[in-house]
């Protein structure tokens, strides 16, 4: 619900928004020019004092105004010709022309009605109403990504245009707050739908009809500073029952001509004084500091709103079309889908082409449209769950658990829940969870066990599978593929060649990044944004299917880097390590969220053999804030095959490497990296006590062997493997 108020008013005004805050934005730029141009009384300057000046250089003295910036304005008549202009009040000189900056009255017009008179307010009015009520549903929908206000400023994981979207959205809701409510008090005033709360006038008393006070020896123009003076209204010429109007920051006074006497003096109400703070806050007139502050937040309007867009057209590219998806009356399974960015969608196409393959009709359905009415013949429910942020629900399942509470009774159906999240976070698949304790709770029964899969695992996926295909009494084979995106030519720009003398070549390859549209730029899509560790999807000549190789380079170093061995047979191995430099391949990117370093300041424990060093080899040269890498190499020869032994040695030298530790297979000592890990665990062990990662890459072998290793090394210090993976601190990328 939050997230529906929040998308399609933001989407269906965005012009009108993002209008309103560059014009406002714009417009916060002349409060802070104001004060820094425009002369300024002395300290302690009474408005005797300007007055007297202002009449004996100009006789035909009519007003005087001050603006919150201090800016004197004055208007007279002389020999019939009016006049008016800025002025210094310490010299009563005129220093600029009073009219006011056209650009920013034309600013002003767009801002207030956007040249369409009262019907332009009401629609400016609207878009601060729709601004609000962004602003409201964008501050809960943080707290639920992020668990909770006390966590408001926790990192965040994720897609780049999201991050960007909700990091703008922590710093400028305060602002934006501000903005919307005063913007909303002023249009309100405007329409007079305030209640009229200040002091009625008091009856002037009449005048002496004298005139002639000297100006300068007026008590009650001498008693008040310049600081404090709004405007000041002298008598008309010849009208000797006109008298002194003085407006100042506390109320309304009014003065004899001829006496100088004070005839009346008339307090600013609390309504009055709240009118005028509400409009210095919503324009920062008197404080430019303020002013500025907010024209920042507003330039931050348009920016959420393009990833915002963005972040929601990739929603809907990632929710694939389920082909031949059954009608929901009929069907004998229900596939139920929660889902924020798409991709737990792809994970229920394969679930239905599967379980369709087998003889059965299968119906589809977000989780949001959960109506057991309208599948009366299901035979049983699956859920698929993804976990919005930190443990909310996803956009697909808003509401589910209200519909499920609001139930007399569970579905006669068994139900089996399937997770989807990141380990990486507290509340992992909380949401998922919190499914499965509600529908157990109403009594629903369970077909499976619930189960969880951890950063789009397909194995995981497919275990679950094998165990609903068991459940079912039908072999159910879950191969999910995610449809790769277009490819695009990679040019060859450099390349290294290692292992020809133990046989095993293998060859480091450099190209250069494809150009990006502005769209993918904005987005962080294709090759705009990368980090090492991200997998490269390439797809050899003469085949369909892709291959993909760890990335040894993010966006930031300019180029795109593997490490490839030859396989003997191999056709991607073969065409890439015979590729001259110029060559082309076609290749796509492919995020690895789960084998990424992160930027936490805890140790890195990095253990790789043969090509598994490249996106280890990534972690180190991005390493730039010198975090405590230790890493474990493992190769056949150190003469042959020491792939980035060049750049290694440098990184040890300029403190990103802490530890290098080799081990080779051949030559004189040989050893594998599970013995290296055995003969000195120190660096294993501190990293781990310290909350550091170990990050594992390489053939399934030799991983299998670190792991089993590392476990070791763990028990003997009363620690578990076990709950390392599950706090997401050991990591493996294997092939």
């Amino acid at each position: 619900m939050i997230r529906t108020a929040h998308r399609w008013p933001g989407i269906a005004a965005l012009a009108l928004v993002a209008t309103l805050s560059l014009s406002g934005a714009a417009l916060s730029v002349f409060p802070a020019a104001e004060r820094l141009v425009a002369p300024q009384a002395a300290p302690g300057m009474s408005v005797a004092e300007l007055a007297a000046g202002l009449q004996a250089a100009h006789p035909g003295i009519e007003q005087i105004r001050r603006a919150p910036s201090g800016r004197i304005t004055a208007y007279w008549t002389d020999d019939g010709v009016a006049g008016s202009a800025v002025i210094d009040p310490v010299t009563a000189t005129a220093v600029a022309a009073a009219a006011p900056d056209p650009l920013e009255r034309w600013l002003t017009n767009l801002h207030r009605a956007l040249f369409l008179g009262d019907a332009g307010r009401i629609g400016a009015a609207g878009g601060a109403a729709i601004m609000l009520l962004l602003t409201l549903s964008g501050s809960l929908l943080v707290a639920r990504r992020v668990g909770g206000w006390r966590r408001w400023f926790r990192p965040l994981r994720g897609p780049l245009p999201g991050r960007i979207h909700t990091e703008m959205a922590r710093l400028a809701v305060p602002g934006l707050l501000l903005s919307s409510v005063t913007a909303l008090w002023l249009a309100a005033s405007t329409f007079g739908l305030l209640p009229d709360q200040g002091a009625p006038p008091r009856p002037i008393p009449p005048a002496s009809g004298l005139t002639g006070a000297p100006v300068a020896e007026i008590p009650a123009l001498v008693s008040i500073p310049v600081a404090s003076l709004r405007r000041l209204d002298f008598p008309a010429a010849g009208d000797r029952t006109d008298v002194f109007t003085l407006k100042t920051s506390q109320g309304t006074g009014y003065v004899d001509q001829g006496t100088g006497a004070t005839l009346g003096w008339s307090e600013d109400g609390w309504w009055a004084q709240a009118s005028e703070t509400v409009y210095m806050l919503h324009t920062g007139r008197g404080v430019p500091v303020l002013a500025l502050l907010l024209g920042v937040t507003a330039l931050a309007v348009p920016a959420m709103g393009a990833t915002g867009l963005a972040v929601w057209l990739a929603a809907r590219r990632g929710k694939p079309r389920v082909t031949g998806n059954a009608a929901a009356a009929p069907a004998e399974t229900v596939i139920l889908v929660g889902s924020e960015g798409g991709s737990t969608w792809g994970f229920a196409a394969t679930l239905h082409r599967a379980l369709t393959r087998a003889g059965q009709l299968v119906h589809v359905a977000p989780m949001s449209s959960f109506d057991p009415a309208r599948t009366t013949a299901a035979r049983r429910y699956l859920i698929l769950a993804a976990t919005y942020g930190d443990g909310a629900a996803p956009a697909s399942a808003d509401r589910f658990l209200d519909r499920l509470a609001g139930m007399a009774a569970a579905p006669a159906a068994p139900l089996a829940v399937l997770g989807f999240g990141d380990s990486g976070f507290p509340d992992f698949c909380g949401y998922a969870r919190r499914v499965e304790a509600a529908a157990r709770a109403k009594g629903w029964q369970p077909l499976l066990p619930f189960a969880t899969v951890d950063r789009q695992s397909p194995q995981a996926f497919a275990r679950w599978g094998s165990a609903l295909g068991a459940a079912l009494g039908i072999a159910l084979e879950l191969d999910h593929r995610p449809a790769p995106p277009a490819t695009v030519p990679l040019t060859l720009v450099a390349r290294r060649e290692f292992g020809q003398d133990v046989q095993a070549p293998a060859t480091i390859l450099r190209f250069a990044i494809p150009g990006t549209s502005f769209a993918a730029c904005l987005s962080g899509s294709g090759f705009a944004r990368f980090q090492a560790g991200d997998l490269l999807g390439i797809v050899p000549a003469g085949s369909a299917v892709p291959r993909f190789y760890s990335l040894a380079s993010g966006s930031d170093d300019g180029f795109l880097e593997i490490a490839v061995r030859r396989q003997a047979g191999g056709l991607c191995s073969g065409q890439l390590t015979t590729l001259p430099c110029g060559g082309k391949v076609d290749a796509f990117l492919r995020r690895n969220p789960q084998f990424h370093a992160g930027n936490a300041a805890t140790p890195l424990v990095l253990v790789g053999a043969g090509t598994g060093i490249a996106p280890l080899a990534g972690f180190v040269r991005a390493n730039t804030r010198r975090r405590a890498i230790h890493l474990i190499f493992g190769m056949r020869h150190p003469d042959s095959d020491f792939l980035y032994g060049d750049a290694l040695t440098g990184w040890l030298a300029d403190g990103r490497l802490a530890t290098l530790t080799t081990a080779s297979s051949r030559g004189a000592s040989p050893r594998h990296v599970q013995d290296a890990l055995a003969a000195d665990p120190t660096a294993i062990l501190d990293a781990v006590r310290h909350g550091g990662r170990i990050m594992v890459c390489g053939g399934r072998a030799m991983a299998a062997g670190v792991a089993e290793a590392i476990a070791r090394l763990l028990e003997r210090q009363g620690l578990s493997l076990a709950q390392l993976r599950t706090e997401g601190r050991y990591v493996e990328d294997v092939y």
